[in-house]
């Protein structure tokens, strides 16, 4: 009888955990397919971009917000080839404004921007995060963490490339989930000599952005 108890005990627990885990996460190409859904119909957001160790890439940092509109504003340190260098930027229209530690603000168009880093696109819905959630290749959801999925995925050197310059070929990467809304939260990127990481935040928090003054 203290035998079958204990059966019954350990059949109990063994059930309780396996519940309690891996079973109740989603699976990875639905939550992809959800996730890109989602960020489809985000209108604003404020985004930050990081860099660990020396990835060849131009972007080493970068904070700002979007609109879905294509409008944005924020810093981001670039290498230009002679040293890093921190640029402000306000993106209305088809005009960037952007200036230096030092000196006014001077403008470029956005096709001149797009050369060297063009942050309006990550909400563009064809091109933008929403896409490359969409075109994710073999996702595997792998825990919850902060009430957010974590998710291991591949993404094409072709789509990633326009939102993160100076990358041409796939990456092995990981992405966060929130659970409650679907949308992207973080994704990192390990690329050659060191990591680049996304975060967005804030997201349809009201987001104007204006040119700076004149003069």
């Amino acid at each position: 009888m203290l035998r079958k108890l204990l059966l019954l005990l350990v059949f109990a627990l063994v059930s309780a955990c396996s519940s309690g885990g891996g079973g109740e996460l989603p699976a990875g190409p639905d939550l992809m397919k959800k996730s890109a859904e989602a960020m489809k119909a985000v209108k604003t957001a404020a985004f930050s971009i990081s860099t660990d160790g020396k990835p060849k890439v131009p972007v080493k940092k970068a904070d700002g917000r979007l609109t879905a509109a294509g409008d944005a504003d924020g810093t981001i340190t670039i290498d230009l080839g002679i040293g890093l260098q921190e640029i402000t930027f306000a993106l209305v229209g088809d005009t960037v404004h952007f200036k230096g530690p030092t000196g006014g603000f001077q403008k470029m168009t956005r096709k001149d921007l797009a050369q060297l880093y063009d942050p309006s696109l990550i909400l563009d819905p064809g091109k933008g995060l929403a896409h490359l959630l969409a075109t994710a290749g073999d996702p595997r959801v792998e825990a919850e963490e902060d009430g957010a999925y974590r998710v291991a995925t591949t993404f094409s050197g072709q789509v990633l490339g326009t939102l993160v310059p100076g990358v041409t070929q796939g990456v092995n990467a990981t992405v966060w989930v929130d659970k409650a809304s679907s949308r992207l939260t973080k994704v990192s990127l390990p690329l050659q000599d060191g990591t680049v990481t996304v975060a967005l935040r804030d997201y349809d928090a009201p987001v104007t952005v204006t040119p700076p003054p004149a003069g």
